[in-house]
């Protein structure tokens, strides 16, 4: 071989990459320890001694001259870490696979990215900084999964490594964040030092992955030179194209192998992914937007259920999901399965994204069922698939598209971003969601065919019995839509409340990251089991997995707190492991519409099941099934059931390699984003009241019914400007339990607690039946306890009793919702449960925020005389004759003001608030006659802090703010405070 004017061993060019790597993190980890030690250990909870060791941000980011020293070496870094990227490319390329381009086009983004949160600090700019930064950790999933994968299979002291430091460094992700949450939300000293470990531990094992290329490179020989790639090898060489590379007669059967002798190629640095992989995310898009109409439906029709407080007849468009049954005709099943159907029928199904743009709910109620009967037979055509490959190919779309929605519902504060009840004012991105769906539809109209290469014959399917086929997979969808269609619905499951100033189990809006993961888990078990099924025991499709499925629902619904979300997290890693399984029996019946019409309505009769268990007064025959979800489980894991004695002969999911590669770096992103998604919706700074310097406490009672305004839209952002307005601190919020399909499986609280910052208990969980009551606290909640206040005749009412440390005192804080006018026996029995409650917490202070259904001053067995008397409480004004719902009542503080405000548009009640001055701490009330607390007042005779904001003077004519205003009055009501109160 001839020499050429200059080459380095490839190795040298990884070490160098490890040492200057090492040498700008260590560094500044010393000299900034050595110099300003105390000053990069304290953070806004604590610093040193509960705060010792400092966070990897700090060090590298905030004083001179150590974050000067670290960017001097990334930017020596810069050259090697490209050499890097470049030279591993150009070892594992081949023309058989793409996957070494993406992974060199990941490994070049997450280079670029590297230097966006290095140069761009926190202090610069938080939000540059951290989207940097969540670049360059997403861009490690197929960096290293794709390393991985790519690494040639005989070289096996190289892959172990490279999956040893993989693994600890996803690993590390998981207390990372762990503690970050106990800095960030429970404000814990010391727990920064704990996550600095492990933030260390990320930049370790980072930069410890790369330094196995030395390895790499090193047994491969490989050579840089000044004008080409120059490959040694002591068995063979061979020059292509200018190129000397090795080929060894082991490597001409690897998928991460170079190119074979007799198939030359050329370096091509600019060469885009190529179609299969952009086909495969093209249809797991396409399947998220399948799964968003799906689930669309239910909340666009029950909206005329819950304004109606009555069956309105719209509830007969949940049959549109019935469409299957055209699939009898047979010409019209033979055309649903081409190309060209298949690209009109997603066309017209994107009718329900559209819908959007109408204003009426109505008319969007009847393009969404018309969309959602589309997307069905559309769907049920691709399910129907002819042989194992295209089933399993199906089944693992259908999952990561149930998955990604999820995702985007966990990032967007549990809304669906192109459900058609949102719009760009409401938290929808409608027409982004829309284009990227027209994009994908475009490629799939451009797709060229691709055979399917498989050296294993492919048998035909045995049919099996249509009914075994049928009802598990409608038990499946609706398991798939009832429970893990949102990240935090299984959470709120096992919520109870706080206890000692912390949560007793997981959160929703924090810990729902923790479903998709083991959600993300079962479908890559379910892969890994289906990649090469003649020679794997796929165990789950055994009566014992069956078992671990039917044990982890039991104690979702047994038990509470960690213990209860153990057994949803099980129950999700069980279903999404099981899919596969399910669509492969219900294709094999050969029978498509009996199979999948009978499936869709199983799959009807689980939803109206699962309604009934609230047993909404007004839902016909729902005293059957009321707070029974026990048998609507059981139910469910019945008809799954069937799918574990499927009959000999069967075929099972199968999985291209080329698919299982695709989709195991797909479900690694989402779980990192997930994380991610959980960190970057954290409140930015501490939790603090509206006023922190007098002793004012404001607080409020609003009826939100089920966060859907006139208009049919989620009303969460627009109660976010009403709560920040009025600068309440703490508020109840009614009629909040959302987490059911009827409406949408959302939390009301998201956008509030993240734009606000509030800590929030969203009361007794969907497995309890109510209508949903939630407590938002600008204090810190020291201990919360769930009530089901006695309800024979009628719905169960919850109430949430919590202890609240308001500048220092002890406040009680009750918040409930009775039952209705109807149902006297159950009024007159929990107002005597909540005077019991109020009562027992003497002489604590106690504000009641409540819907009761009384008129003031009604004697017993009406509520009023119960709460107030027998609970020891005083009406917030009992000269306001024109209330009906909706009560505040105090005692052991001083009501200072007392606002009604008109409901708007948001929802069909007022939002009432009422504002206290606690007594100086260590002392009470010392005098509570009538005549002392209404001392009524001007405004201006009070200090400014206790008016409430001029902008909401008006009227349903002029004035107030976005429809609100203050009415009845037409002003707050403003008392004295007496002249001997002690402040």
């Amino acid at each position: 071989m001839s020499s050429t004017n200059f080459s380095i061993p490839a190795s040298h060019i990884a070490r160098a990459h490890t040492c200057l790597a090492a040498a700008a993190f260590l560094s500044a980890l010393f000299i900034g320890s050595l110099l300003h030690y105390k000053k990069i250990v304290k953070n806004g909870v604590a610093g040193y001694p509960q705060e010792w060791f400092p966070s990897v941000s700090a060090t590298i980011g905030d004083w001179y001259p150590e974050r000067n020293l670290f960017q001097i070496l990334i930017a020596l870094t810069s050259g090697p870490r490209f050499g890097l990227v470049a030279a591993q490319y150009l070892l594992h390329r081949s023309s058989q696979s793409t996957l070494p381009t993406l992974v060199f086009i990941f490994g070049l983004v997450r280079t670029l990215s590297c230097g966006g949160w290095v140069y761009i600090t926190s202090s610069d700019d938080h939000d540059v900084h951290d989207f940097f930064m969540i670049t360059y950790m997403v861009c490690n999933i197929p960096w290293m999964l794709g390393g991985i994968a790519c690494t040639p299979q005989q070289s096996t002291r190289i892959r172990r490594k490279r999956r040893i430091v993989a693994t600890a460094f996803f690993t590390t992700i998981i207390p990372l964040v762990y503690f970050f949450i106990q800095h960030k939300v429970h404000r814990i000293p010391g727990a920064y030092t704990r996550y600095s470990f492990f933030e260390w531990g990320l930049i370790f094992f980072d930069v410890f992955y790369d330094s196995i290329a030395e390895t790499e490179f090193k047994d491969a020989a490989l050579q840089i030179s000044l004008n080409s790639l120059v490959v040694k090898d002591q068995k063979h060489e061979e020059i292509r194209n200018g190129t000397v590379v090795p080929v060894k007669e082991s490597e001409t059967t690897s998928v991460s192998t170079l190119t074979s002798k007799h198939e030359p190629t050329s370096f091509k640095l600019l060469t885009v992914v190529q179609n299969p992989v952009v086909s495969f995310i093209s249809d797991v898009y396409l399947s998220y937007i399948f799964w968003s109409i799906f689930t669309s439906l239910t909340p666009t029709l029950f909206y005329f259920s819950v304004w109606e407080l009555g069956i309105a007849g719209h509830e007969l468009a949940l049959l549109s999901v019935l469409s299957p049954f055209l699939l009898s005709v047979d010409p019209l099943l033979r055309w649903a399965r081409t190309r060209p159907a298949q690209i009109f029928l997603h066309f017209l199904s994107l009718s329900g994204l559209v819908a959007y743009l109408l204003q009426k709910p109505l008319q969007r109620l009847f393009v969404v069922t018309f969309a959602a009967s589309i997307a069905v037979l559309r769907q049920t055509a691709d399910w129907a698939a002819s042989d194992e490959y295209a089933v399993g190919y199906q089944s693992i779309t259908t999952g990561l598209g149930l998955i990604l929605s999820s995702l985007l519902k966990h990032a967007n504060h549990s809304n669906n971003p192109v459900w058609p009840f949102l719009n760009e004012h409401s938290g929808g991105y409608n027409k982004t969601g829309i284009a990227f769906a027209l994009i994908c539809l475009l490629e799939y109209f451009l797709r060229p065919t691709f055979e399917q290469r498989t050296t294993a014959h492919v048998p035909t399917l045995r049919a099996s019995n249509w009914f075994l086929g049928a009802v598990p997979l409608g038990s499946m969808i609706f398991t798939l839509h009832s429970l893990f269609s949102d990240p935090s619905t299984t959470i709120a499951w096992s919520w109870t409340g706080y206890e000692d100033g912390r949560p007793r189990g997981p959160l929703p809006h924090l810990h729902g990251s923790l479903t998709l993961i083991f959600q993300s888990v079962g479908l890559f078990t379910a892969i890994l089991l289906s990649s090469n099924a003649g020679k794997r025991f796929n165990f789950t499709t055994h009566p014992l997995w069956l078992a671990f499925g039917a044990g982890s629902s039991y104690v979702m619904y047994r038990f509470r707190n960690w213990s209860g979300c153990s057994g949803s997290l099980g129950l999700g890693f069980f279903i999404m492991s099981t899919l596969p399984a399910v669509l492969q029996l219900a294709a094999s019946t050969r029978n498509v519409a009996k199979t999948y019409f009978t499936a869709m309505l199983v799959y009807v009769l689980l939803s109206l099941a699962s309604v009934w268990t609230v047993a909404y007064a007004f839902v016909p025959g729902g005293v059957y099934l009321r707070e029974r979800s026990d048998l609507v489980l059981i139910a469910q894991m019945i008809c799954l059931s069937l799918a574990f004695v499927q009959p000999k002969g069967v075929s099972r999911p199968v999985v291209s390699a080329s698919t299982r590669t695709c989709a195991f770096l797909l479900l690694g992103c989402i779980s990192t984003l997930s994380v991610l998604a959980t960190l970057y919706r954290m409140p930015s700074s501490a939790i603090q009241p509206w006023r922190a310097g007098p002793r004012v406490l404001r607080t409020g009672i609003w009826t939100l019914h089920f966060g859907i305004d006139n208009a049919g839209r989620d009303s969460q952002r627009r109660v976010r400007d009403v709560i920040r307005d009025l600068q309440l601190d703490v508020v109840g919020f009614l009629e909040t339990d959302l987490h059911r399909t009827v409406f949408g499986n959302r939390d009301l609280t998201r956008v509030i607690i993240e734009d606000l910052g509030y800590n929030v208990d969203i009361g007794p969980g969907p497995n309890y039946h109510t209508w949903g009551a939630v407590l938002l606290s600008k204090f810190p909640i020291i201990n919360s306890t769930h009530h089901l206040l006695p309800s024979p005749r009628g719905e169960l009412a919850p109430a949430i009793e919590a202890v609240l440390d308001v500048f220092g005192t002890y406040i009680t804080v009750i918040v409930s919702h009775n039952g209705q006018e109807e149902d006297p026996l159950d009024r007159e029995l929990q107002s005597k449960e909540l005077a019991r409650i109020m009562a027992s917490s003497y002489p604590r202070p106690v504000i009641f925020l409540g819907y009761v259904v009384t008129k003031p001053r009604a004697s017993r067995p009406n509520p009023y005389e119960i709460l107030t008397v027998d609970g020891q409480m005083h009406d917030i004004d009992d000269e306001d004759d024109d209330r009906w719902c909706e009560y505040i009542l105090y005692r052991g503080v001083y009501r200072t003001s007392y606002a009604r405000v008109s409901r708007g548009t948001i929802t069909d009640t007022e939002l009432q608030v009422g504002q206290f001055l606690l007594p100086r701490h260590g002392t009470t009330v010392v005098n509570d006659t009538h005549e002392a607390r209404y001392l009524r007042s001007h405004k201006e005779d009070l200090p400014e802090e206790h008016w409430f904001p001029m902008s909401y003077y008006g009227n349903k004519w002029q004035g107030g703010v976005n429809g609100h205003f203050y009415h009845v009055f037409n002003t707050p009501l403003y008392y004295q405070i007496p002249e001997d109160a002690v402040l």
